[in-house]
């Protein structure tokens, strides 16, 4: 009985984990990534599309990430554009990005509860005073694995038409059309276009399966360690 427990355990805890490391790679890809924006919007000659200088609209995407992330309170930001003072979003703009930091936020909150789950998991492994190094690791690595295959399949599913699949995602995740901006009059659209999105998704699927890489060297350091433990007991 107590081997099925572990066995259950080290699979919720393994799909919680990989949903957490999911949602961090995320964070990393456009909030840890030093110099990130200004890369992209150098490749993409975004300062030419909104006749912005650099500076400003680096300035403007902090203003909108700290937003995001809910430290910013709304999205009047007020820069320069052709020369002119104004306000970067418009309406249509901030009624759509108030929909995207409920996605935003919502990832967030799902983090933390799969966080919770995981620590209740270990808990359980504790009061039934299991060893760490038997049967939790073989089970987190067998999750890990069912995982990272499932998200595999998606990925090579999303590569084969990655508009097709931008436009798919925004149609299950937003309930309005907020999200179909028109480049002569909507500045953000100007400024995160799509190849920005690819070269960001793909950073963030360089990211996660990095994380995952630590996780499986990590279960069969703690299973070779386990199964040598083992065999010196047995002589």
């Amino acid at each position: 009985m107590n081997r099925l427990l572990q066995y259950a355990a080290g699979i919720i805890f393994s799909f919680c984990l990989m949903i957490v490391l999911l949602f961090t790679s995320v964070e990393a890809a456009v909030y840890w990534m030093p110099g990130y924006f200004e890369k992209e919007y150098a490749k993409y000659n975004v300062t030419k599309s909104v006749s912005m200088t650099m500076e400003d609209l680096l300035d403007v995407t902090g203003e909108m990430m700290s937003y995001l992330r809910g430290k910013r309170d709304n999205l009047h930001v007020e820069t320069t554009m052709g020369g002119v003072q104004r306000e970067f979003f418009n309406a249509r703009e901030i009624a759509h990005m108030e929909d995207v930091r409920g996605l935003f936020l919502g990832a967030l909150s799902i983090r933390r509860g799969c966080l919770m789950v995981m620590a209740l998991c270990l808990i359980l492994l504790l009061l039934l005073k299991t060893s760490f190094q038997k049967t939790f690791p073989k089970a987190v690595c067998a999750g890990t694995g069912i995982f990272f295959f499932l998200t595999a399949v998606i990925a090579s599913i999303i590569s084969t038409d990655f508009t097709r699949y931008f436009i798919l995602f925004h149609h299950i995740f937003f309930k309005n059309d907020l999200w179909m901006l028109d480049p002569s009059t909507d500045m953000l659209i100007n400024i995160v276009p799509e190849g920005f999105f690819r070269d960001t998704v793909f950073l963030i699927g360089f990211i996660y399966l990095f994380s995952i890489l630590l996780v499986f060297a990590a279960c069969f350091f703690l299973i070779r360690k386990g199964n040598k433990k083992h065999l010196s007991t047995l002589g």
